[in-house]
């Protein structure tokens, strides 16, 4: 049974880290760097509480969560496609403009610094719920979401004409644009569903809390792009790294209380994550065209 707990806690705290690693491929393979997924996360964690606490409904919630992560995105995407900015220093100013907006938001709205009201979150599968150990996981709609959402990614990426043109842009998008493919339009797809599913992890961290916290992304963003790295900007590559990364965090909880100094252990995902990077970097290989702004002009 501990094994079993072990496995549900792992699956549990690897979810957002896959929906966010998978949008982070999409994007980077459309060429565009995107750092922004931490901002985007938290907006979307934010969207969801802002649609679900007046609704009473998780599906709403959802709906605002993919609209924040959207629309974080598009902003991202003005910047760095449109505007030709640098896309790391417009992803980190993503992140610092979400970090300073969720907290204004929080108090505008909820009249605390710290954390929202109490919101709804998604009723369990009943079928899937009762299963020992597992079932609180299993049993939670947002998961069979995120693996469905891991096959369809990799799928659309590799195996239909819109993938290869996008992963085109991210490798020689002078080629494309010879064709007469809009190099713009793939770039803010790309990143567009960058946000859809950075949004889409924001939601599962606020309907698993029912709230929202300030800063409860807690580097999450970060995290999901060294999975994409180690993934090899491949969707079911990224979503197992996760998986190491949320086995890592689920044993960083389970020690908690042993004989292990306490901050070792709260080190443990982050050691994990750059021993994980160490050993990656060099040998992954990156769209070649990867952070480099595409002028029309002089391809």
């Amino acid at each position: 049974m501990e094994s079993l707990a072990f496995l549900a806690a792992a699956l549990r705290i690897s979810v957002p880290y896959a929906l966010a690693a998978i949008g982070a491929t999409y994007s980077e393979r459309s060429g565009v760097i995107n750092i922004g997924l931490e901002g985007m996360m938290l907006n979307g964690a934010l969207g969801y509480t802002l649609a679900a606490w007046p609704t009473g409904s998780p599906w709403a919630g959802l709906a605002g969560a993919l609209a924040a992560g959207a629309l974080t995105a598009a902003l991202h995407a003005w910047i760095t496609v449109h505007l030709r900015a640098d896309q790391i220093t417009s992803g980190l100013g993503i992140n610092l403009l979400a970090a300073g907006l969720t907290k204004f938001v929080l108090n505008a709205v909820f009249h605390s610094s710290s954390h929202s009201e109490r919101v709804a979150g998604f009723e369990p599968i009943a079928a899937l719920e009762s299963l020992p150990a597992l079932g609180p996981v299993l049993g939670a709609p947002l998961l069979w979401i995120a693996v469905a959402m891991v096959l369809i990614a990799h799928r659309v990426l590799f195996d239909t004409v819109f993938g290869l043109r996008l992963r085109s842009m991210g490798e020689h998008p002078q080629a494309g644009a010879s064709l007469g493919l809009s190099v713009a339009r793939y770039r803010w797809a790309g990143v567009l569903i960058s946000g859809l599913f950075a949004g889409l992890a924001g939601a599962w961290l606020a309907s698993e809390q029912q709230s929202f916290t300030d800063g409860m992304t807690a580097g999450r963003g970060y995290i999901a792009m060294a999975a994409m790295i180690v993934g090899k900007w491949n969707p079911i590559g990224a979503a197992a790294a996760c998986l190491l990364f949320g086995a890592a965090e689920a044993l960083q909880i389970a020690l908690q209380g042993s004989a292990f100094p306490s901050e070792l252990l709260q080190m443990l995902p982050y050691l994990v994550t750059m021993l994980a990077l160490a050993g990656f970097i060099g040998r992954a290989q990156a769209p070649r065209a990867l952070g480099t702004p595409f002028d029309p002009e002089k391809a």
